[in-house]
């Protein structure tokens, strides 16, 4: 199989280097990652800047790297639609696998996921793999790394639907201290909304995001945040569809009665 994999910690982080190297013996791998950290870029594009690109010696078995001044989501789009060969095209793109977790709403602002979903818009299977600790030790990825590389070969048989990728969240622990796979929805938030204020040497105010973890429900028993704290590992499909389809029957029938959707030819 023909993996792409980026990220958004930077070509030289722990966690890609512990992906690759699960991947390579059996894979034809692939990488066009940032070459600095990019967390939380969320699914930005450069559109105003020129985007450097440099192919730099295979790392960890791959079979060749390059290393971009763009974000995660240009990485992917650049290397399927500009810098890959044809003959060099995924069969799967896989992004991660990222330093702490990316679990509930907060994937909205995630680069390991957006990075993802950009080959899903792109129509290449995809999928988005987090591990759910702050440490960064290269010792710290590798039970995460070989559970993706085991998961790709069970999901030969499954075809990721269209639109959609699989965000996998795996916890910090060792492999025998994992209680299992759970597959579930996204739960709420994972972190508070909150800013330290500060001063500065010159006496200028500035402002530092200090948000704390939120305890999810009791009820949320089938999120990724839960399975996250009960040290299983969380499977999560994920659309970018964000058309709520349920209810635009329900929208038009209180907006267009009295003929107000015909206001224009008023």
């Amino acid at each position: 199989m023909k993996i792409l994999i980026s990220n958004d910690d930077g070509i030289l982080a722990n966690g890609i280097r512990a992906l690759i190297e699960a991947l390579a013996p059996c894979h034809d791998v692939y990488v066009v990652a940032p070459d600095r950290e990019r967390s939380a870029a969320g699914h930005s594009l450069t559109l105003h800047t020129p985007i450097r690109v440099e192919e730099v010696e295979p790392k960890y078995g791959a079979k060749r790297c390059w290393m971009t001044s763009g974000t995660p989501g240009d990485c992917v789009k650049m290397a399927i639609t500009a810098i890959l060969a044809e003959d060099e095209k995924p069969d799967l793109v896989i992004s991660g696998l990222n330093h702490g977790p990316n679990l509930g709403i907060d994937v909205i602002y995630s680069g390991t996921v957006n990075c993802a979903l950009e080959g899903a818009m792109l129509g290449y299977p995809s999928i988005a793999t987090s591990l759910t600790t702050m440490r960064n030790d290269y010792e710290d990825f590798k039970v995460a790394a070989e559970f993706v590389a085991e998961l790709i070969q069970k999901l030969d048989a499954y075809k990721i639907p269209p639109k959609t990728i699989l965000n996998i969240n795996v916890p910090g622990l060792e492999k025998e201290d994992i209680a299992g796979i759970a597959v579930t929805e996204l739960g709420g938030k994972m972190f508070t909304n909150a800013y330290e204020k500060r001063t500065d040497p010159r006496g200028k105010i500035y402002y530092w995001m200090a948000g704390e973890l939120v305890n999810e429900s009791e009820e949320a028993f089938n999120s990724d945040i839960t399975a996250i704290r009960n040290n299983m590992i969380s499977i999560t499909p994920i659309t970018y569809d964000m058309t709520r389809k349920n209810h635009i029957e329900e929208l038009q029938g209180s907006l267009c009665k009295d003929d107000f959707c015909d206001w224009f030819n008023d």
